[in-house]
């Protein structure tokens, strides 16, 4: 049985009603993303027809799901809120803060040691206010909610980018700031601005060594990194109902890599399949009772490009499986030749040195069976293993079911390891090197979705590419970049020449799924009871005190950094041995923007002081300016904030002083993050102004007392040799979002909403 099944029937219950009258009040057949958003609204049915792209929007979702890593300073934040109990579902499950190493046994006993003080105060804050909690080894946070929580025409946030995943089981499912989330969790709207819609029509059928993750590769070439900003991308069509529910989950999951909100699949048969195998019969019975309003209206597939603002075609038929990478995931090479001459132009090594099968996007049972039958061929043909291969089960129950089933035992006799069900390499917890900065240049192959540089190891010369497992698994056991499993033979250990067949596995398990504990602990019925304790001496854990508001005069400003080309949230504060401190905003404080490249002298984490005249780090110089009181900004290029959902990225800078974050264009969850804790985000009208910010410049704000919806801002910089540039700044606040600034943070208005 399902979990909170009484809260899915309700929203079913619903569904009918407001559907219809939001199609009356749009007049015109709905989107599927539609339907549930109109379903979703805070003040109930439809009465008006919302703009995309451009109208603010109140929202009521479902559930709330938080990662370890997030969640800390997520449930820091709602112990302020004045509650006590959270108004929705909401969940906390333990997989960032697992370092992988040794194996999944050892790695699990250390994580367990040494994040205990973390682990022991998720537990309890959970127990209080009525959260589940998923004990350290359960699983991944994505995978976990699919099987367990995830539901068709259902709308969920989560402190993770990721969170996108569930629209494999056809939610609207959106990662958020951990701001965000305690809005929903203290019984308040979430605000999203109307999403745009983008329609991807797949044709044609997936066959041979091509994948569900080849989709979403595709996808990503086609509308690069920041193409889908703004928008949730539906997928539809005869290719999207021949494939698995867990595929759909893989290139739902990747769209956060395309910056969409969300992406979706409207219900079908592999999803209730999937809703059955998973002990799910009773979310599967009553969404078929409504399955008409779980898909998109017939007139909408069957004319798409009245409907949605772009369209994508792709033939499954025709499309081949794809490398992405290296260093963003949006390079896409077709594997075999064009791999060896892009390699060669660009210097990449062709010889890989691991192959990394899991993360929350390729971590399913169908994922490990199609890729333990190419490792099992290996065994059978006498290939002998040239890279190592590191194996992260999606979940327990997934880890157990394939275990009974004899797959990982394939992938252990090729000498793999079997690391605990958790993010481990995908999000930096991989202990691969002891000097990660000085380590070698090498290549990597991985199923995961972000290879940014030291993404997985710390290391600046690990060149990783994506694919989807099977293939991951054939060029780990090649060793080379430029393997195609399709045309390449191999010369195997009695010097005979082999070449692999097309995997094989199954979409689900033939005996079905097994667990025998799924690492789930319940919240008390009331927890009033149930005591937080937090040290005061403590590195890992740490008490927020309000943010105070910065204010309608920033004058004699100084730039902390002018970040040069791509800045994301790694960069802005990088994850691996950093999420020890993701709980203690001042400790955590100390990595900000170190990764940003310094556009005045290409280094990182070394600007200048304009106080003294030298160069230091960016935390050390941006807490000399604090203590003098000194207000600064940080200016950035395009997709500024790109990745990770982590609100850290803008707590940091707020915490240490930084006012304003001023950039050529955002990525959408970073600039939310930002107004939430009460900043200014602000972008430039004329993106060549960008130009115009000098290492020496002080900066007034001349018209921030007029700040108001629609409004452009007047930036006067004044550089060093006395003379002056005006320039003019954008900005997306609404204006509940400016009295946020006013406040000095979202939070702080919530507390005095709730003293009132």
């Amino acid at each position: 049985m399902a979990f909170d099944i009484d809260m899915i029937k309700g929203v079913y219950t619903k569904m009918a009603e407001r559907v219809d009258k939001a199609r009356e009040v749009v007049g015109r057949p709905l989107t599927l993303s539609e339907k549930i958003l109109y379903n979703h609204l805070w003040d109930g049915k439809p009465t008006k027809a919302f703009v995309r792209g451009k109208d603010y929007v109140d929202f009521a979702p479902d559930r709330i799901a938080c990662q370890d890593a997030t969640a800390q300073m997520a449930l820091l934040q709602f112990m302020q809120a004045g509650k006590s109990k959270v108004a929705v579902p909401t969940t906390v499950h333990c997989d960032h803060l697992i370092q992988a190493k040794d194996g999944a046994t050892v790695d699990l006993k250390h994580a367990n040691s040494v994040s205990s003080e973390v682990f022991n105060f998720l537990e309890s804050v959970s127990n209080k206010y009525g959260i589940g909690f998923w004990k350290p080894g359960a699983g991944i946070i994505h995978q976990v909610v699919l099987e367990n929580y995830a539901f068709p025409g259902g709308m969920m946030i989560g402190t993770d980018s990721h969170t996108v995943n569930a629209g494999g089981l056809g939610m609207v499912a959106i990662g958020v700031g951990g701001a965000d989330a305690v809005d929903v969790m203290a019984g308040m709207a979430w605000e999203l601005k109307f999403p745009k819609l983008i329609g991807v029509r797949l044709t044609g059928k997936l066959s041979g060594w091509t994948a569900p993750k080849d989709v979403i590769l595709k996808v990503a070439e086609i509308l690069t990194v920041k193409g889908g900003t703004g928008a949730i991308v539906e997928y539809f069509g005869p290719g999207a109902t021949s494939m698995s529910c867990t595929g759909k989950g893989t290139i739902c999951n990747m769209g956060a890599e395309i910056g969409a909100t969300t992406s979706t699949f409207g219900y079908d048969e592999s999803m209730e399949r999937y809703l059955r195998s998973t002990d799910r019969a009773d979310v599967a019975d009553a969404a078929n009772k409504v399955k008409e309003y779980l898909t998109a209206d017939p007139e909408v597939y069957a004319n798409p490009e009245k409907y949605f603002d772009q369209v994508i075609d792709i033939n499954l038929s025709e499309l081949g499986p794809l490398l992405n990478g290296p260093f963003t995931p949006d390079l896409s090479t077709t594997v075999g030749k064009a791999m060896t001459e892009k390699a060669k132009a660009n210097d990449w090594p062709i010889v890989v040195e691991w192959g990394l099968i899991g993360s929350c996007t390729n971590s399913s049972y169908e994922d490990l069976s199609r890729a333990s039958s190419i490792a099992q061929q290996a065994l059978d043909k006498g290939i002998k293993m040239k890279a190592e291969l590191g194996i992260n089960p999606g979940s327990e129950q997934v880890r157990y079911t394939a275990e009974r089933d004899g797959i990982l035992q394939v992938f252990e006799k090729l000498d793999a390891k079997i690391f605990t069900n958790a993010c481990g390499p995908c999000i930096g917890q991989w202990a691969r090197y002891s000097d990660p900065k000085n380590a070698p240049k090498n290549s990597i192959v991985h199923s995961f979705n972000r290879n940014f540089a030291k993404r997985a190891d710390g290391n600046p010369n690990t060149h990783a590419f994506v694919a989807s497992p099977e293939i991951t698994a054939a060029i780990a056991i090649a060793g080379r970049l430029d393997f195609n499993p399709m045309t390449d033979k191999l010369i195997n250990e009695n010097g005979q020449e082999v070449m692999f067949d097309e995997p094989t596995g199954w979409e689900l398990p033939p005996k079905g799924f097994e667990v025998k504990d799924n690492g789930y602990l319940a919240p008390e019925a009331d927890g009033s009871h149930v005591k937080v304790k937090v040290a005061q001496d403590s590195e890992r854990l740490q008490l927020l005190e309000p943010f105070k508001p910065i204010g309608n005069t920033i004058k004699g400003a100084k730039l902390l950094i002018k970040a040069f080309g791509k800045c994301t949230t790694d960069h802005i504060s990088m994850a691996g041995p950093w999420l020890r401190f993701r709980g203690h905003l001042d400790n955590i404080a100390n990595n900000t923007l170190i990764g940003a490249v310094n556009a005045f002298n290409q280094k990182t984490n070394f600007v200048k002081n304009q106080l003294t005249g030298e160069y230091g780090g960016v935390p050390d110089v941006q807490r000399q300016y604090k203590a003098k009181g000194i207000k600064t900004i940080v200016v950035g290029d395009q997709n500024y904030g790109e990745g990770s959902s982590r609100e850290h990225a803008a707590m940091q800078p707020r915490f240490l002083g930084v006012a304003a974050v001023i950039v050529k264009s955002f990525a959408r969850i970073h600039e939310t993050n930002l107004k939430k804790q009460g900043m200014l985000g602000l972008t430039f009208a004329n993106e060549s102004d960008y130009d115009l910010i000098q290492e020496d410049d002080t900066f007034n704000f001349i018209d921030l007392k007029d700040f108001a919806p629609g409004r452009q801002l007047t930036l006067e910089a004044v550089h060093a040799d006395g003379t002056k540039s005006l320039i003019k700044l954008n900005h997306t606040y609404n204006q509940s979002q400016i009295d946020w600034y006013n406040a000095g943070s979202a939070l702080n208005l919530i507390k005095r909403q709730n003293a009132s």
